[in-house]
């Protein structure tokens, strides 16, 4: 299978080469030319099978340059203890008939983006041989909040590799700051940026597409790659858990085989819903998508009107891993509800780069809207959810999963559609113990750290081991650069 740039240019390249390079020359990013097919019998065979066992069938139907022997092992490695506390590696749990959470948070993080940055180092690595690359690669990371500590976590003293991320000084929680500022290893940078996650993603995109900058770094043996989704590797791995999904709710028969079901998904960069997209396409029997937002609601609003309009206010929220106005990965879906044409994902993302909005067609605006909902949640929603959960159920959400639960109870009201739901649950609550502690009544004004005792003490719910870790963690980086300062602070930790 061959991958292409969403923007139509440069040539066609192996996964191993779409994995290595991470993003394409003309600045598009990495698709498959084509769609494998997931039948019914290799559906039936997989629920069999463990998570790890699940995972390497999906990044098989994608990645033909690796052997299933590789994609088996590194799905081992990957998913094995220590890193993962639940065996079951993405367990579904059942609220009601109609409604299920799948928990992406048992991880080395406890946030949904161990599920990818686990993975994508052993891909990497080999697409690295494969390659024949000589240089040593920096992964470059821009990070809302759980990115940075799992690519930090994933890549920590891998040989050939250094990794530098780039968070938003004060768009990310304490518990998550901690977690970065402390990472170990001697191949791993972290700096906070002024501004918010749209700046540091943006600082990351100008920092990559800086020509004399790779020049020089390539003389001093080093080529940039990135961890971020915008890299097929970290994507791909994410297709898998929507399978497994759907292969456990198939198991405990909650639904019967060809069965469609909703996902809600809470979405910032777009990288984690379009990963569903990709599981319809093969596919998996998904009725909806339902985008979930927060004040940050130009993904809702896009779906429901056609326009993608960045143009208004930034929000900093409690749910701040979609505090983002570009999603980077909406490209990629654009690029298959416009036919494939790069010449019209390229018209979108110059339009957006010169007045901040651009609006498609008709005709994909209508495919968008078949597929995709799109709602959004309040502050003071997001909080209500949480209680109102916590007090009927005893089920605690952190403030991502409380923004998705409401958004799809108001999905089912606006439409009726009582098909049976997942809500991606995307962060342990332990990573936002003041915003869920106000939630719940609780007084919340000690660190984010200090509050981890607290909170297990109110709910009774056991503390991930590598938060309760954090209590003794000491912060190793504490530079802060403005914008313009961001491709200097790579050049320091690499030349």
């Amino acid at each position: 299978m061959l991958y292409q740039s969403t923007r139509g240019g440069g040539k066609r390249l192996s996964s191993a080469e779409a994995i290595a390079k991470g993003l394409s020359e003309d600045g598009g990013l990495f698709v498959p030319e084509s769609f494998p097919l997931l039948t019914q019998d290799a559906l039936e065979k997989i629920v069999l099978m463990p998570y790890s066992g699940r995972a390497a069938c999906i990044l098989e139907m994608f990645l033909d340059d690796f052997s299933p022997q590789e994609l088996g092992q590194y799905a081992l490695e990957a998913y094995g203890e220590p890193g993962f506390s639940n065996p079951s590696i993405a367990p579904v749990f059942k609220l009601d008939s109609g409604t299920y959470f799948l928990e992406l948070w048992h991880g080395p993080t406890s946030a949904f983006k161990d599920m990818a940055l686990q993975m994508l180092p052993r891909l990497l690595s080999a697409a690295l041989r494969k390659t024949d690359e000589k240089r040593g690669v920096c992964i470059l990371v821009a990070t809302s909040g759980d990115t940075g500590k799992a690519a930090l976590e994933g890549f920590c003293d891998v040989p050939g590799t250094k990794i530098m991320v780039f968070y938003p000084r004060d768009g990310v929680s304490d518990v998550q700051k901690l977690q970065m500022t402390s990472q170990s290893g001697g191949n791993v940078n972290v700096a906070a940026v002024e501004g918010n996650f749209d700046d540091a993603q943006t600082g990351v995109k100008a920092i990559f597409s800086d020509e004399p900058l790779r020049a020089e770094l390539s003389k001093q043996g080093y080529f940039l790659s990135s961890a971020n989704s915008i890299n097929w590797g970290r994507l791909v791995p994410q297709v898998a858990y929507y399978v497994s999904a759907y292969c456990e709710l198939l198991a405990c028969g909650a639904i019967k085989p060809g069965d469609k079901i909703n996902f809600c998904v809470p979405t910032g960069n777009f990288g984690n819903i379009l990963a569903g997209y990709y599981a319809e396409r093969i596919g998996l029997p998904i009725n909806r998508l339902i985008c979930a937002s927060n004040r940050n609601d130009v993904l809702a609003d896009f779906i429901n009107t056609g326009v993608y309009d960045k143009n208004r206010s930034f929000y900093t929220t409690v749910s701040p891993s979609m505090d983002i106005l570009v999603s980077s990965n909406l490209e990629r879906l654009l690029f298959e509800l416009s036919g494939k044409d790069g010449g019209a994902v390229s018209g979108y993302m110059s339009a957006l780069s010169g007045t901040g909005r651009y609006e498609v067609p008709t005709a994909v605006s209508g495919e968008l809207k078949r597929i995709f909902a799109g709602g959004r949640c309040s502050e003071g929603d997001t909080y209500k959810a949480i209680a109102r959960m916590f007090n009927d159920s005893k089920y605690l959400m952190d403030t991502h999963t409380a923004v998705a639960y409401k958004v799809l109870n108001d999905y089912r009201a606006e439409t009726g559609d009582d098909t049976l739901s997942v809500v991606v649950s995307t962060a342990s609550p332990y990573k936002f113990c003041d915003s869920v502690l106000e939630a719940l009544g609780q007084d919340s004004s000690a660190g984010g750290v200090a509050l981890i005792d607290k909170l297990a003490e109110f709910s009774g719910m056991p503390v991930p081991a590598p938060l309760k870790d954090m209590r003794s963690k000491t912060p190793r980086f504490l530079d802060s650069v403005p914008i313009e300062g961001m491709k200097e602070a790579v050049k320091r930790f690499l030349l």
